[in-house]
């Protein structure tokens, strides 16, 4: 990830709207700031939740609370914790994320 055109900001996240994003099961909340070429979100799921599609999309994610399950489209499925984070780059791993009992994230992409 290169990040271009982005000047110095501070983000209140609370005073970014959130927008609802279905799955396959469940929920997620976003509240997104878009910068430059760099989308930066904060991302609730709600228990049970199922991501709707495989993502190729390049990612730095951090979970800040509950527990996530990141699947890769060739069968490999990683749990985190609060605390713990993965990256990956455009096009290389297309994965899908899921939660029993929901999960609080911080993404850069």
């Amino acid at each position: 990830m290169k990040i271009e055109g982005v000047p110095f900001a501070v983000t209140d996240w609370s005073s970014i709207p959130e927008t609802i994003h279905p799955g396959t099961t469940g929920v997620a909340y976003w509240r997104t700031v878009q910068a430059g070429n760099v989308r930066i979100r904060m991302v609730r799921y709600s228990p049970g939740y199922l991501e709707d599609h495989w993502c190729s999309r390049g990612h730095v994610l951090l979970v800040m609370e509950g527990a996530l399950a990141t699947e890769i489209q060739n069968g490999a499925t990683f749990l985190l914790a609060p605390g713990m984070s993965y990256q990956v780059s455009d096009n290389v791993a297309p994965h899908r994320s899921s939660t029993e009992s929901g999960a609080q994230l911080f993404i850069v992409d």
